[in-house]
């Protein structure tokens, strides 16, 4: 097992992405730590993240020592441009990191998406076929779910005029006005279209936004290679993340690309 170094983090290298629809992405690079690597990880933050928060700062850290790291803002969140659509044109966004991580010499590139990112993930090694690895962290398995408290709030923040000004102000997150038309596929629908590619759900018993169903219907509906992980304990996404599960999240990257 490779040797975990919490501090200093891994340094990292500004890039600017510029997706296929014409949006410019804010960016960053760390290349793999001591002997290098060939895998490139995508990191796909979560809903109102952005790689320059520590909790994903911490984890690009982490998984730097399984291969170079190329971490970005989502379109409408924090410096990139656009405005989100939380989930719908992000796929553009990944497969912008991906090219990049490819055209920097990476030949096998893992994509590990968190919450809203899982979903993204999932869609763009379905629609995209970009990825040879994926990896979905506290994803949603379908749209429009509001039975839970903190996924009532999101909902609100992202429906009403109100919410989407308070989601600017407080999150730098600019949400569009306009709804889905159609409705983008389901990643527990999406889910069945990755392999042959390797798929990795990580899921919490303790997540507060999607509980657990939700990692099965996307296990569920994928075909192998697949694996599931439900960790006792783990709350949601980026912030309840820690070094040991992020560490085995890179060794099975490392065996899955290999």
């Amino acid at each position: 097992m490779h040797k975990l170094r919490l501090m200093p983090l891994a340094p990292n290298y500004p890039v600017m992405l510029r997706t296929t629809d014409g949006v410019r992405l804010d960016g960053a690079h760390t290349p793999a730590g001591p002997g290098g690597s060939d895998v490139g990880i995508v990191l796909a933050h979560g809903f109102t993240g952005s790689w320059r928060c520590a909790d994903t700062r911490r984890i690009t850290h982490v998984l730097s020592r399984y291969g170079g790291v190329v971490a970005f803002d989502f379109r409408g969140h924090g410096r990139s441009g656009g405005r989100t659509t939380v989930g719908d044109l992000e796929v553009h966004d990944v497969a912008a990191a991906v090219r990049h991580a490819r055209s920097i010499g990476y030949e096998k590139v893992a994509v590990v998406g968190f919450s809203m990112g899982a979903a993204v993930a999932i869609r763009y090694a379905a629609l995209h076929r970009g990825a040879d690895a994926v990896v979905a962290v506290s994803g949603p398995a379908r749209w429009y779910y509001r039975d839970t408290p903190p996924m009532r709030r999101v909902h609100w923040a992202i429906e009403r005029p109100l919410g989407r000004i308070a989601a600017r102000i407080a999150r730098r997150t600019r949400i569009s006005s306009g709804r889905w038309d159609p409705a983008p596929m389901p990643p527990h629908e999406a889910a069945a279209l990755v392999a042959p590619v390797p798929l990795l759900v990580v899921h919490g018993d303790a997540d507060t936004f999607f509980p657990v169903e939700h990692a099965h219907q996307i296990f569920a509906g994928a075909k192998e290679p697949k694996e599931l992980w439900i960790e006792p304990g783990y709350g949601h996404a980026e912030s309840a993340a820690r070094p040991g599960m992020i560490v085995r999240i890179g060794a099975w990257i490392e065996a899955n690309l290999s």
